[in-house]
């Protein structure tokens, strides 16, 4: 019954997702060209929600320059995910490793059937198994929640929008204004889109995880370390992989105010106290 719930509940938000998506586009069409514009606009906002749904999750991957992995060559790591997911009665995702020395880890796919797991080689290096167990199980946490589907879209159409809606600033327009709209109203729509991607969703995914290992306090070790590490080595904000960074464990960037105000994470501290109160939780039945 509770996956029925979210199954609905995430398609009424890619539902949403892709019409502001399509919105913006056609907008940013009618603004370059009036009316032609805006029927010319028609053919790449098919496109890019055809792409978003069907390959967000290769979008995602390729911005980090991720690649899959087996277990003879990441055995502790594909382990992990392989026990895990049985345990979870899930199907086993792909396992991808990012050279990013930044770390971090992310799940992405349209269902549990396509989905995958990846890690950067900085998170490798710095966890120790206990910790790794925990993020994994994490990502696993939004893959049974059903909530990949909308957070991959969400992101991939953020990237696309930025795209699309540069190409159109940049060109012919006929006037100046018209161009200083589309640069506000991208951005925002990008932001709007990847704020969709509810804080909640973290905490869901911390709670299975606590509930899968038996060990939320390796989470909340976990998370700290990579908060302390972000921020001595933040992902760089490139337009590539800032709508990437909400489908993340923890935030990539060092952020200010602004970052903070519209982050799609939850504070590391929020998620520590929280997991330091779940500490007698039960393993996953």
């Amino acid at each position: 019954m509770q996956v029925n719930v979210h199954c609905q509940r995430n398609q009424l938000k890619t539902t949403a997702i892709l019409a502001t998506a399509s919105a913006v586009v056609l907008l940013a069409g009618y603004g370059v060209g009036g009316r032609v514009g805006l029927a010319v606009a028609l053919v790449p906002t098919l496109a890019m929600n055809g792409a978003a749904f069907f390959w967000s999750d290769q979008i995602a991957l390729r911005s980090m320059r991720a690649h899959p992995v087996s277990e003879t060559q990441y055995p502790e790591l594909c382990r992990i995910v392989r026990e895990l997911a049985t345990t979870m009665r899930l199907p086993i995702p792909a396992v991808y490793v990012s050279p990013v020395s930044t770390p971090n880890a992310f799940a992405t796919g349209r269902n549990p059937r396509r989905s995958a797991v990846c890690v950067t080689s900085g998170l490798l290096r710095l966890l120790d198994a206990r910790e790794l167990r925990a993020v994994v199980g994490h990502e696993l946490g939004h893959v049974a929640n059903r909530d990949i589907l909308v957070s991959s879209v969400a992101s991939a159409l953020a990237s696309m929008i930025m795209f699309v809606v540069k190409v159109a600033a940049f060109g012919r327009t006929r006037n100046p204004l018209s161009s200083l709209f589309l640069l506000v109203v991208g951005p925002l729509a990008a932001t709007l889109i990847q704020v969709t991607i509810t804080r909640s969703r973290e905490y869901e995914a911390d709670a299975a995880s606590a509930q899968l290992t038996g060990e939320p306090l390796a989470l909340a070790s976990a998370l700290r370390k990579l908060d302390a590490a972000t921020r001595r080595n933040p992902l760089p904000p490139t337009p590539a992989l800032r709508p990437t960074a909400a489908l993340m464990i923890s935030n990539p960037f060092r952020g200010g105010i602004l970052s903070r105000l519209f982050s799609t994470h939850p504070s590391t501290n929020e998620r520590v106290a929280r997991l330091e109160r779940m500490a007698g939780l039960r393993r996953w039945r």
